[in-house]
Order: structure tokens, then C-alpha cells, then sequence
């Protein structure tokens, strides 16, 4: 059984299912979460209360791929390419524990804008 979260920032509600990692698990004990994103390219960033270490990082992500950034305890949501990707390549600043993926069209979030609100819960929290 998969673990689902929903992810509001601004006027986007989407849904993400979380992956078997200790990421995962760790974000999900964490919810509800609530910040303000920042912009890296086409990828949002906020602080997240967790700190981890890199599990099986990648350098290299999808676009829907949520990660964990562990130099910046931050959760990522990669929906195109950053400042550093390389043609069709998405790649973050550092390599991320990719944690989970968003159910659909991740491109959304190009409509949100730096320090929108974003807030995290699992799915069943409505």
C-alpha cells in the first residue's frame, strides 16, 4: 500500500506518492508541513524539520521526482530544467534521495511563484 501525500502551493493541489526509502518515511512521520517555496529554475525548494543523509543520491532526476536535498534539509519537487541542467538532463545542485513522484502533470508548479505558501499532508487529511 503506498503512501500518498497532497501538495498545495498557491492555487495547484496535486497528489505525489512516496517511494520505500527512509526519506519516505521520514517526511511522512513529519506531516503536516507548512513553508514557502523558493525557485532554482523549474524546481521549488523549502526547509523541511528532517535532516538525513543521502541515500542512494542521484544526480541526474525526472520531471515529477521529488527529492530530499540533504545540505539544505530541504524537500525538492523538480518539474523542469535548473540552472545547471545540460539539454533534456534535470539535474539538481547536488545529488538528492529521490523520495517519491507526483501523480500527473507535475509542469503545474510553473505557475507558483518564490514564497508562495506551500503546504504538505498526507493524502487522508482532509
Amino acid at each position: 500500500m503506498g503512501r500518498r501525500i497532497r501538495i498545495k502551493a498557491g492555487t495547484i493541489e496535486t497528489t505525489a506518492e512516496l517511494n520505500d526509502t527512509r526519506a519516505a518515511q521520514a517526511i511522512w512521520e513529519a506531516l503536516p508541513i507548512k513553508a514557502h517555496v523558493n525557485l532554482w529554475g523549474e524546481e521549488i525548494y523549502f526547509s523541511i524539520p528532517v535532516s538525513l543523509d543521502l541515500e542512494a543520491g542521484k544526480k541526474l532526476v525526472s520531471i515529477g521526482d521529488l527529492g530530499y536535498w540533504p545540505q539544505g534539509k530541504a524537500f525538492c519537487i523538480f518539474f523542469g530544467p535548473t540552472p545547471i541542467s545540460r539539454g533534456n538532463k534535470i539535474r539538481p545542485a547536488s545529488p538528492v534521495t529521490v523520495f517519491g513522484r507526483v501523480s500527473g502533470d507535475a509542469t503545474v508548479f510553473k505557475q507558483v511563484a518564490s514564497e508562495t505558501e506551500i503546504i504538505v499532508e498526507r493524502e487522508d487529511n482532509r
